[in-house]
């Protein structure tokens, strides 16, 4: 059935994307076709080696490289990064990683409006948004800027397939959470929904063949084309309830990214399928099951990803602060509210239960 719908709009930023196997050893030629020629490499401290493998390959078009990309992407830490792009004189910016980085790239983009070019490691998708999300005094927010959009993406199943299959699932997770709340968005549009439905059925399709066989480079390939269009559904329209908690949780109680939005997401999900039962028709289709959210828990659960809350360093004690929070400043979500629903589906996301709505 068609997706058509009498009025919408939609935008496509300009952006190059690129998949292949070993396509990263032509970041050289896109610094080039940049017109750049003083590119820094970012990385966190545990892709370091990759960072300096990286500006090997680029060789004299590589000025150095800044390794302390951080999670939740940290204000100071940009800001030093920033103060180092400038003492270098760098002219375009090299990302290798996953959201950490990228999230320090799209920071520095900002404050410099450097072109950047990404390599991704993970399957977060944030490179194909123009959103950037940072953390200062306990409180991630988000932005949207035009800045912040990453003009070139390169994808390598290469540079997945080590990934261990824990974070490859969250992360994977994590993209999913994309496409899902982009079902039911405000200002969702015809290829937005498109894209969300490919984007999901690429990861049900893969993602276990991956998680089976980790050197799968067809099935790695496969995730990392899930990841990019659940990232261009991000970059497309807003996102609710369900990235407000995580942010509210990664912000204020510096629990990990993708393990968070993997815990959280039957939960939400479920909770605003009652108000979107029609939109998430696609997730209980793809996933096998009438509940949307019991589908997503049965699946993330089936593949060993984190269920609970607790586990992830959560204490009960935060449930209400978390809660009152959340709440505060609320994003648009179909399904309305209040300060007791949130509490009842961190509850039931701290014990990792199944989904209480």
């Amino acid at each position: 059935m068609s997706h058509f719908t009498a009025s919408f709009a939609a935008h496509f930023a300009s952006v190059r994307v690129r998949f292949g196997v070993g396509i990263r050893r032509q970041v050289s030629e896109e610094v080039a076709r940049l017109g750049c020629k003083r590119a820094l490499v970012l990385s966190t401290p545990a892709q370091a080696d990759a960072a300096m493998e990286m500006a090997q390959d680029i060789g004299d078009l590589a000025v150095g490289v800044f390794t302390r990309a951080t999670m939740h992407t940290p204000v100071a830490v940009t800001q030093e990064a920033v103060a180092h792009a400038l003492s270098v004189n760098a002219d375009c910016l090299v990302a290798v990683g996953g959201g950490s980085t990228t999230g320090l790239g799209k920071a520095v983009a900002l404050r410099t409006d450097l072109p950047q070019i990404v390599v991704p490691t993970t399957y977060a998708g944030s490179e194909a948004t123009n959103i950037l999300g940072q953390t200062e005094n306990g409180e991630k927010t988000t932005l949207t800027d035009a800045r912040v959009q990453p003009e070139v993406i390169l994808y390598d199943p290469e540079l997945v397939r080590s990934l261990p299959a824990g974070l490859t699932v969250t992360s994977a997770l994590n993209a999913m959470a994309h496409a899902a709340e982009g079902l039911y968005a405000r200002d969702r549009n015809p290829i937005s929904t498109l894209l969300a439905i490919e984007g999901l059925e690429a990861f049900a399709e893969s993602l276990g063949q991956v998680v089976a066989d980790p050197t799968n480079l067809e099935a790695r390939g496969r995730t990392l084309y899930g990841a990019w269009l659940c990232g261009t559904v991000l970059g497309q329209v807003g996102m609710a309830l369900h990235h407000k908690l995580c942010h509210t949780l990664g912000g204020s109680f510096d629990l990990p990214h993708a393990e968070t939005h993997a815990v959280m997401l039957p939960h939400t999900i479920a909770f605003n399928a009652r108000a979107a039962g029609q939109e998430l028709e696609p997730v209980s289709r793809i996933f096998g099951m009438d509940n949307p959210g019991l589908a997503l828990h049965d699946f993330a659960q089936r593949l060993g990803a984190p269920m609970a809350l607790r586990d992830l360093g959560l204490s009960e004690s935060d449930l209400d602060k978390a809660a009152e929070t959340a709440t505060s400043k609320p994003y648009w979500n179909p399904q309305p509210v209040t300060k007791q629903d949130v509490a009842k589906l961190l509850a039931a996301a701290w014990r990792g239960d199944q989904p209480a709505f």
